[in-house]
């Protein structure tokens, strides 16, 4: 694992960049980290993208200035779908399709705000796209999926933010054809995947890790992932 400069249309950001044992080449993996950017829980989110197979970059796109400038920056590139957040993004996957070990298939996980970036970049060029809790779910989703790759969606039961969130994305992916896999961990709550600080003050606020629910959520990804990135690589 290697922290890089990563140019994008907006100036160099930093990047984590983690690349699997072996030779390759590899189907790539945009990872979009939650609102907290805990450094240690993306980087074994990355270690574990890497170990299955990816290449793994994680955009800091809370790089540029102060950190509540950023997220309230990165927060209304969210809501309105445009902006360097999706620029960030976006270099990030096309510096993965220029490294000579990448396949030039390139895939999307996130989590929580990571989640909603993951979903409204279904239709840029991604061949699948994994949200963690993508909630609140992304403002006009019926509109943002179209032609949206293929989905697979974990949510956690007791995530606050999440109520009706997993009916209403099944009900848009079906009417789209879109194919997809998404469950709901009923003894899980919002963040479930990732190991956070203060995680007893989490659990008390519906959030916090839950490590049988993280073990199936991943084990559905890269199934997933096996279909829609090396299939398709191959």
């Amino acid at each position: 694992m290697s922290t890089i400069s990563l140019a994008t249309p907006d100036g160099p950001i930093d990047a984590l960049l983690d690349t699997p044992e072996g030779s390759g080449p590899w189907p790539g993996v945009v990872v979009i980290h939650d609102a907290i950017g805990y450094g240690p829980d993306n980087e074994a989110t990355s270690a574990r993208i890497a170990g299955a197979g990816y290449l793994a970059i994680t955009p800091n796109l809370f790089a540029r200035g102060g950190r509540a400038r950023c997220i309230t920056r990165v927060f209304r590139d969210l809501l309105t779908q445009r902006g360097t957040a999706l620029d960030d993004i976006l270099a990030a996957r096309d510096h993965l399709r220029s490294l000579p070990d990448c396949t030039g298939t390139v895939g999307i996980a996130g989590f929580c705000m990571g989640g909603q970036f993951a979903l409204i970049m279904g239709p840029r060029g991604f061949a699948a796209a994994a949200p963690f809790y993508g909630t609140p779910l992304p403002r006009h989703l019926d509109e943002t999926l179209d032609a949206s790759c293929p989905i697979v969606a974990s949510f956690g039961r007791r995530d606050p933010a999440g109520i009706g969130a997993p009916k209403r994305l099944r009900k848009i992916v079906e009417a789209k054809n879109i194919p997809a896999d998404i469950k709901v961990y009923p003894d899980a709550g919002h963040s479930f995947a990732n190991q956070l600080p203060a995680q007893p003050l989490l659990r008390i606020a519906g959030f916090g890790y839950n490590e049988a629910a993280t073990s199936d959520a991943w084990a559905r990804v890269f199934a997933f992932f096996g279909e829609h990135l090396q299939a398709k690589a191959s």
